[in-house]
C-alpha cells in the first residue's frame, strides 16, 4: 500500500498525463479514462465495500451486546458466590 502522499502524487501524475493529451477528446472518452484511472488507484488501497462495512458493524454491535450480557452474568455470579468463598489469610 502506498503512503497517502505518494498515492496522491501518483494519482496526480496520471491525471496530468490523461488531461495533457489531445484536448479534442470527446467528454465520454475522458470520463471513461478518468474512471479507469480512479478504479486503478482505489484498487491499490486496502478498502472494503460499504456493504461489508455495514455487515461488520452489525456483527460488532451484536458482539458488544452479548459481551455486556456476559459481564452482567459474571458480576451476578460473583456477587452470589462471594460470601460462600472462604477468605484466605
Amino acid at each position: 500500500m502506498l503512503a497517502p502522499k505518494a498515492f496522491l502524487d501518483a494519482l496526480s501524475d496520471q491525471a496530468s498525463r490523461l488531461f495533457s493529451g489531445d484536448a479534442t477528446q470527446p467528454r465520454g472518452e475522458i470520463e471513461s479514462q478518468f474512471k479507469a484511472l480512479m478504479q486503478g488507484a482505489f484498487s491499490k488501497l486496502d478498502l472494503v465495500s460499504r456493504e461489508e462495512f455495514d455487515s461488520q458493524m452489525v456483527v460488532l454491535a451484536r458482539t458488544r451486546a452479548r459481551l455486556e450480557q456476559l459481564e452482567q452474568q459474571v458480576a451476578e455470579l460473583e456477587a452470589r458466590f462471594a460470601p460462600i468463598t472462604p477468605k484466605q489469610d
